[in-house]
């Protein structure tokens, strides 16, 4: 579950002003961020009353009243109960920007009707959510905010499936700061933790299943990032959803956009951690008291290199479908990290400013992009680290391929294996052997791997392993295939 309350805040601000209009506040301000608040609704929708703007003192009151979006729904397809409106306060500052600031609470339920016709019955509140930030109109989003919310419950239940899911707590913030250069983009960095993380959920087909975790933190940067050009795209597109073409005057107007909006971003980065994570079925229960996932995009333009990876610590097992024998064999930590480097992401812009947007058919246009992304078809992949340890064995391996995005035999492979204790992981296997004799096989193979193998001054076994495009392999510089013939 992702943490998108800070999003979720935004979006309810969108728009707010374009200038915060004066420190006084009467009536005609009130009507002003109204009618900026409304302007891209439906007219129908506008008129409803969803939004309402009042003076509150030294700030204006924004309340919105969702159920005005029910208006129209069928009771019997779709009702709720319990939706009551919820207020946000915005104070005008003289620097243009405004002061945000909410305190409210959630809780509804009611039922719907899936394009199946069965229906199915939900619930959701929170009993508590704070926040406060600073919004700046001219890119329509925060410039830094605190959020908190406080036990949170999800349920649903339908004739085939039942979901059940609660968190004790949320916390949140955001901050940002003018990016280098003075080129108008803007650095964003943000934390998130949950606490008491649960989710149930059953069905006719499968058991139950819980997930449980003690805490679930995320920290997410972005730097570089075109918020105002990201804002009048979104307006662009809200302005013209409804047209099948473009004239050749909007088109280029977002063509324009596009351009100061590239590169989309400078660099990016997220890094998710789980804390005592517990999955329990009535088969077993297994789990990790620390389980990590990370993304990061950074470097020039022209060659970007885009990471990803997870990792787990302390693992457990403990489901009777696992015989004994096998369970030193599951690995009690792994760590797996992937990247892609070499992304050319200013040939991409360029392909992409050529295309023609009315033309949603042309597959060459896809093509030309695909092409300068990966450097005319070419494609690396490297593994910075792939380990895996348990009571018998301990691997860590690094490498590179590189082969094209339209070819599967064009390829080349530089790895190093190394390996710890390969004796002991030997001889677990030949014990597992005894009971299950096709695993004879296994244990000579790897004997073979090992007469291959160096021995490095910490004593674990090594391979430096090399695949060429011809076909040809070598193991510690020893050749163990030739290349093929022509």
């Amino acid at each position: 579950m992702r943490l998108k309350l800070v999003t979720a805040t935004s979006l309810l601000a969108l728009c707010l002003v374009t200038t915060a209009q004066s420190v006084e506040i009467n009536q005609d301000g009130a009507n002003a961020v109204k009618d900026t608040l409304t302007k891209l609704l439906p007219e129908d929708l506008a008129k409803s009353g969803l939004i309402t703007v009042n003076p509150a003192g030294a700030r204006y009151e924004i309340i919105y009243d969702l159920a005005k979006l029910l208006g129209k729904a069928d009771p019997a397809s779709f009702a709720i109960s319990g939706l009551t409106p919820l207020s946000m306060f915005a104070t005008p500052l003289d620097s243009g920007l405004w002061n945000i600031e909410g305190d409210d609470k959630f809780n509804v339920s009611g039922h719907f009707k899936g394009p199946d016709q069965k229906p199915t019955d939900f619930a959701y509140s929170i009993a508590s959510l704070v926040y406060t930030g600073v919004f700046d109109p001219a890119i329509s989003y925060l410039r830094s905010g605190t959020f908190n919310a406080k036990d949170i419950k999800v349920s649903s239940k339908s004739d085939t499936e039942e979901v059940h899911a609660s968190i004790a707590g949320i916390d949140q913030k955001l901050s940002s700061t003018d990016s280098a250069g003075g080129n108008g983009r803007i650095d964003f960095a943000g934390t998130g933790s949950m606490t008491n993380f649960f989710e149930q959920v059953s069905s006719q087909q499968t058991p139950p299943v819980e997930i449980r975790a003690d805490s679930i933190d995320v920290a997410a940067e972005v730097k570089g990032l075109p918020a105002k050009q990201i804002r009048d795209m979104i307006f662009f597109v809200l302005d013209h959803v409804d047209e099948k073409e473009l004239s050749p005057e909007n088109s280029d107007k977002i063509k324009g956009i596009l351009k100061q909006a590239f590169p989309i971003l400078a660099s990016f980065s997220e890094t998710i951690g789980v804390n005592n994570l517990t999955v329990s079925t009535e088969v077993g229960k297994g789990g990790a008291k620390a389980f990590g996932y990370n993304v990061v995009m950074d470097g020039p333009t022209d060659a970007m290199r885009f990471g990803f990876g997870m990792n787990a610590q302390d693992i457990s097992v403990d489901t009777p479908l696992m015989p004994a024998s096998y369970s030193t064999f599951m690995p009690t930590s792994f760590d797996l990290q992937v990247a892609v480097p070499n992304l050319d992401f200013a040939g991409f812009g360029d392909a992409f400013m050529a295309m023609d947007f009315n033309d949603k058919t042309s597959e060459k246009s896809g093509e030309e992009m695909a092409k300068k992304l990966f450097r005319d078809g070419r494609l690396a992949v490297e593994f910075p680290k792939i380990s895996a340890k348990s009571d018998v064995y301990d691997i860590d391996m690094t490498g590179k391929i590189e082969g094209r995005v339209d070819a599967e035999k064009d390829y080349s492979m530089e790895a190093t294996i190394l390996a710890r204790d390969l004796d002991k992981t030997i001889a677990a296997v030949q014990e597992l052997a005894k009971t299950d004799p096709d695993l004879n096989q296994v244990s000579f193979g790897i004997m073979m791997v090992k007469g291959f193998a160096k021995t490095d001054a910490d004593g674990r076994s090594r391979w430096d392993i090399s695949i060429s495009r011809d076909g040809s392999i070598s193991v510690n510089g020893q050749v163990v295939k030739e290349a093929d013939q022509p």
